[in-house]
């Protein structure tokens, strides 16, 4: 039997294309360009980002500046290939794969301009991603220029696709606060660390900034009585507690990890991060919840790199509560540093089980114990304070409120749905002709509706049922279905003649008011749709009672008995 041998081949370009575009956050050039200065031992990084003109069109231009060691010739060829990186195996770096800086790729053009001290050069590819599709490799062609200061200048055109809504200057800092060696947690660990300067301009952005080099946390609160005495009810949202932990997993004793963990109340989050979105704030552009930023954070060289709530949580959101980061060198990463899931699972699983471990530490911890008690005060207090506040403002509803004396029933101007449904409840006994329908059952789940019938005399059984939707005020955000709707009870509308309302199927229909024809009749509201042959009736009470019985609703006097 005849055999032969095989010699598995690497599609090269595909390659480039695929680690390319594995990076799917443009920020990530970021994240990349501030690892590879750290690693080049810079105490100076400047990032810009600015929109140029070249040949009458808009283009994105990125500058990353450093004043670390530069490139050599062969460290230039090993910045431009792919999987070869000069740092391999040096755990005192954190490039290690020769994937991070073909991000850069994703461009129209890259120069860089490098120097040793001893030896200069500028490097520069032309159209790396349209040549990539088109199925070639890109070349760069390097010329020697010792004219220039030792460090690392390289500058971008074009990257993604010239979209810039990502690098706006407060999104930008988020980002290298959050998720770059710069913004890492080293010094809560490291006593010797690298002490960087980095400066910062994103687009709009007039003036540079220079950004605080780790990731910021607050101040541990001081004395839980005071923080109550001065908050009160918002006393568990200004409250903050680090707690510090360092050790060796059970399993693989020579594996290491250093975890933070800060008890953080949603004010103390509100009054250092920015991005936090919440009510009555208007957030920048990029803006989050903290449930979608905050929990637990996996790191690797002490830079986060992938969410593990999942870890933490015993009772749904709980981990809001938390600002935590653990951080383990012996994480195996996806290539774009998006995952930690290239890790062994007996080694992940150890891990998980110490955070575990922390955590529940953590629950029963004095810590904790401070929060919960704040947490009982504050919503003991709350709810007396609730108490008084709301009979304060019913007794200002109270005497406020626009009244109508009807057949000696007093009858109050609604001001939620349930008011209305009172009103049409009194008045509908009181005349069991004013509406052309009758109540079979009714339902406050959502709201209040019910199931009504036309006429008195048709057994349920065979007789045709249909809603009544009771509303305060009928307005465009229409929450209900069309069908099977009969009447719309409200006590006012904002809908003007012909204006259009859609329901939840997005079917709409054109509200039409037609005019008293005299002085027996009464303003009637109908949602018509001509494809359908019933016609919503709408019965706007303010209007309806009025021209129907004579009611008119007037404030309530200074000497009213009810």
């Amino acid at each position: 039997m005849e055999s032969y041998i095989i010699t598995p081949t690497v599609d090269e370009t595909q390659e480039f294309i695929e680690i390319a575009n594995d990076f799917s956050n443009p920020l990530d050039l970021v994240r990349e360009a501030i690892s590879n200065s750290y690693d080049a031992k810079a105490t100076e990084i400047k990032i810009s980002f600015e929109v140029i003109k070249q040949y009458g069109e808009s283009v994105l231009k990125i500058i990353i500046k450093d004043n670390g060691s530069g490139m050599t010739k062969r460290e230039i060829q090993s910045f431009f290939d792919l999987g070869n990186s000069t740092r391999r195996n040096d755990i005192t770096t954190i490039g290690e794969k020769g994937h991070g800086t073909k991000v850069y790729f994703n461009s129209r053009k890259i120069e860089v301009r490098t120097s040793t001290g001893s030896e200069g050069f500028i490097a520069i590819m032309d159209e790396p991603f349209r040549k990539l599709f088109d199925r070639r490799i890109p070349t760069v062609e390097v010329k020697l220029d010792d004219e220039i200061d030792k460090g690392t200048e390289i500058i971008i055109y074009g990257y993604n696709n010239n979209r810039r809504d990502k690098f706006t200057h407060q999104i930008l800092k988020d980002y290298i606060i959050w998720f770059t060696k710069h913004g890492s947690i080293e010094n809560r660990f490291q006593e010797d660390f690298q002490k960087v300067r980095l400066q910062l301009q994103g687009i709009g952005e007039p003036n540079v900034e220079e950004i605080q080099q780790f990731h910021y946390f607050p101040e541990d609160s001081k004395d839980i009585n005071r923080l109550l005495d001065e908050c009160l009810v918002k006393a568990p949202d200004y409250y903050s507690k680090k707690i510090i932990k360092t050790g060796k997993l059970k399993n693989y004793p020579d594996i290491e990890y250093q975890a933070i963990f800060c008890i953080e109340g949603k004010y103390v989050k509100y009054d250092y991060n920015k991005m936090l979105r919440r009510t009555g704030y208007s957030a920048p552009e990029g803006a989050y919840t903290i449930q979608e930023r905050y929990g637990l954070w996996l790191c690797k060289d002490y830079i986060p790199i992938q969410r593990k709530n999942e870890w933490i949580t015993y009772k749904g959101s709980e981990y809001t509560k938390l600002h935590a980061f653990i951080n383990c060198q012996d994480l195996k990463l996806t290539a774009n540093r998006g995952s930690v899931d290239n890790t062994p699972n007996e080694v992940l699983q150890d891990l998980k089980d110490q955070v575990k471990k922390i955590y529940d530490g953590i629950v029963k911890s004095d810590e904790w114990t401070s929060l919960e008690w704040l947490e009982d005060e504050a919503n003991a207090y709350q709810t007396t304070a609730k108490e008084k506040k709301n009979f304060e403002w019913r007794i200002k509803k109270i005497n406020r409120a626009n009244i109508a004396e009807y057949k000696g029933v007093t009858l109050v101007e609604p001001e939620r749905e349930s008011g209305v449904f009172s009103i049409f409840l009194v008045l509908s006994h009181m005349h069991t002709d004013l509406f052309p329908f009758y109540i079979i059952d009714y339902d406050t789940h959502e709201g209040i509706d019910v199931i009504a019938k036309g006429d008195m005399n048709t057994p349920i059984s065979s007789a045709r049922l249909f809603y009544v939707e009771f509303k305060r005020t009928l307005s465009r955000g229409f929450n209900h279905s069309f069908e099977n709707l009969h009447s719309v009870v409200c006590w006012d509308t904002d809908i003007k003649h012909d204006d259009v309302l859609r329901d939840v199927n997005s079917e709409e229909r054109k509200m039409q008011i037609i005019s008293p024809e005299n002085k027996d009749d009464y303003t009637r509201y109908f949602l018509e749709n001509p494809r359908k042959a019933h016609r919503i009736e709408v019965f706007c009470l303010k209007s309806y009672l009025k021209e129907k019985l004579g009611i008119l609703f007037n404030p309530r006097t200074a000497n009213a008995v009810i």
